[in-house]
């Protein structure tokens, strides 16, 4: 969903998220999630590296951008659109 478009008091399936359609909502019941807030504490790198795993496809790296915003969402923090965390992204090695 788009993040300007996310409200806490609507989060009952995974496309309630910011950021989250169809397709990622696939690959987060994929790692074992089905609602919202199972992902709250959740650590996005540890999780974009189990997609791999699951998938046998390197992700690309904008899905742990994605990652980062849902938990970080889940955590707390306002609903940012995916690509707020590119440049914090880029300053880890290995991503």
């Amino acid at each position: 969903m788009n993040p300007t478009k996310v409200s806490r008091d609507r989060l009952e399936t995974l496309t309630d998220l910011p950021n989250i359609g169809p397709a990622m909502a696939r690959d987060l019941r994929l790692l074992g999630f089905d609602y919202p807030a199972q992902l709250a504490g959740q650590d996005p790198q540890a999780l974009y590296h189990r997609l791999g795993d699951l998938t046998g496809v390197r992700q690309d790296p904008c899905v742990l951008d994605v990652l980062v915003s849902v938990t970080r969402f889940m955590d707390g923090e306002e609903p940012r659109p995916w690509w707020h965390y590119t440049p914090e992204r880029k300053t880890r090695p290995g991503t």
